[in-house]
Protein backbone atom coordinates (compact mmCIF):
# COMPACT_ATOMS: atom_id res chain seq x y z
CA UNK A 1 0.00 0.00 0.00
CA UNK A 2 1.30 3.44 -0.86
CA UNK A 3 1.52 5.83 2.06
CA UNK A 4 3.19 8.75 0.28
CA UNK A 5 -0.18 10.47 0.07
CA UNK A 6 -0.38 10.54 3.88
CA UNK A 7 2.81 12.58 3.98
CA UNK A 8 1.63 14.79 1.12
CA UNK A 9 -1.60 15.48 3.00
CA UNK A 10 0.26 16.26 6.21
CA UNK A 11 2.46 18.70 4.27
CA UNK A 12 -0.62 20.24 2.58
CA UNK A 13 -2.37 20.88 5.92
CA UNK A 14 0.85 22.16 7.50
CA UNK A 15 1.28 24.66 4.69
CA UNK A 16 -2.39 25.67 4.83
CA UNK A 17 -1.76 26.58 8.47
CA UNK A 18 1.34 28.55 7.47
CA UNK A 19 3.59 26.37 9.61
CA UNK A 20 7.20 25.64 8.84
CA UNK A 21 8.37 22.06 9.17
CA UNK A 22 10.39 23.06 12.24
CA UNK A 23 7.30 24.56 13.86
CA UNK A 24 5.26 21.40 13.38
CA UNK A 25 8.11 19.31 14.72
CA UNK A 26 8.33 21.54 17.80
CA UNK A 27 4.55 21.42 18.33
CA UNK A 28 4.57 17.62 18.22
CA UNK A 29 7.80 16.96 20.08
CA UNK A 30 9.08 15.05 17.06
CA UNK A 31 12.33 15.70 15.25
CA UNK A 32 12.33 17.86 12.16
CA UNK A 33 14.05 15.05 10.25
CA UNK A 34 11.37 12.55 11.26
CA UNK A 35 8.46 14.83 10.32
CA UNK A 36 10.20 15.66 7.03
CA UNK A 37 10.67 11.98 6.23
CA UNK A 38 6.97 11.38 6.92
CA UNK A 39 6.00 14.24 4.61
CA UNK A 40 8.26 12.86 1.87
CA UNK A 41 6.70 9.39 2.25
CA UNK A 42 9.97 7.85 3.37
CA UNK A 43 8.55 6.80 6.74
CA UNK A 44 5.14 5.79 7.99
CA UNK A 45 4.45 7.42 11.36
CA UNK A 46 3.64 5.31 14.37
CA UNK A 47 0.03 5.53 15.46
CA UNK A 48 1.03 7.73 18.39
CA UNK A 49 3.02 10.10 16.15
CA UNK A 50 0.19 10.20 13.62
CA UNK A 51 -2.32 11.22 16.30
CA UNK A 52 0.09 13.84 17.65
CA UNK A 53 0.57 15.32 14.17
CA UNK A 54 -3.11 15.47 13.23
CA UNK A 55 -3.97 17.00 16.60
CA UNK A 56 -1.28 19.64 16.12
CA UNK A 57 -2.66 20.39 12.65
CA UNK A 58 -6.24 20.32 13.94
CA UNK A 59 -7.41 17.94 11.20
CA UNK A 60 -9.22 14.63 11.34
CA UNK A 61 -7.52 11.36 10.54
CA UNK A 62 -9.83 10.74 7.59
CA UNK A 63 -8.73 14.01 6.01
CA UNK A 64 -5.11 12.86 6.08
CA UNK A 65 -5.90 9.26 5.14
CA UNK A 66 -8.35 10.15 2.36
CA UNK A 67 -6.21 8.66 -0.41
CA UNK A 68 -5.46 5.35 1.32
CA UNK A 69 -8.81 4.36 2.82
CA UNK A 70 -11.58 2.82 0.76
CA UNK A 71 -14.21 5.29 1.95
CA UNK A 72 -12.27 8.30 0.67
CA UNK A 73 -15.21 9.55 -1.38
CA UNK A 74 -17.07 10.22 1.88
CA UNK A 75 -14.22 12.38 3.11
CA UNK A 76 -14.00 14.29 -0.15
CA UNK A 77 -17.77 14.77 -0.16
CA UNK A 78 -17.65 16.03 3.40
CA UNK A 79 -14.88 18.48 2.55
CA UNK A 80 -16.87 19.71 -0.44
CA UNK A 81 -19.98 20.21 1.68
CA UNK A 82 -17.93 22.21 4.19
CA UNK A 83 -16.65 24.44 1.40
CA UNK A 84 -20.14 24.97 0.00
CA UNK A 85 -21.54 25.72 3.46
CA UNK A 86 -19.19 28.69 3.71
CA UNK A 87 -20.70 30.33 0.63
CA UNK A 88 -23.50 32.90 0.56
CA UNK A 89 -26.90 31.42 -0.33
CA UNK A 90 -26.90 32.77 -3.89
CA UNK A 91 -23.58 31.08 -4.60
CA UNK A 92 -24.77 27.84 -2.97
CA UNK A 93 -27.64 27.81 -5.46
CA UNK A 94 -25.19 28.35 -8.32
CA UNK A 95 -23.10 25.38 -7.17
CA UNK A 96 -26.23 23.21 -6.93
CA UNK A 97 -27.25 24.22 -10.46
CA UNK A 98 -23.83 23.26 -11.79
CA UNK A 99 -23.93 19.92 -9.98
CA UNK A 100 -27.45 19.22 -11.29
CA UNK A 101 -26.27 19.97 -14.83
CA UNK A 102 -23.26 17.68 -14.46
CA UNK A 103 -25.36 14.85 -13.06
CA UNK A 104 -27.88 15.21 -15.89
CA UNK A 105 -25.08 15.15 -18.45
CA UNK A 106 -23.48 12.08 -16.85
CA UNK A 107 -26.76 10.17 -16.78
CA UNK A 108 -27.39 11.04 -20.44
CA UNK A 109 -23.94 9.69 -21.41
CA UNK A 110 -24.65 6.27 -19.96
Amino acid sequence: MEFESVGRNIRKFRKERHLRLEQLAEMTGLSTNYVGSIERGEKVPSFESFITIINALDVSADMVLTDVVKADYKVNTSLLVDRIDGLPNAKKLMVCDVIDTLLRHISECN
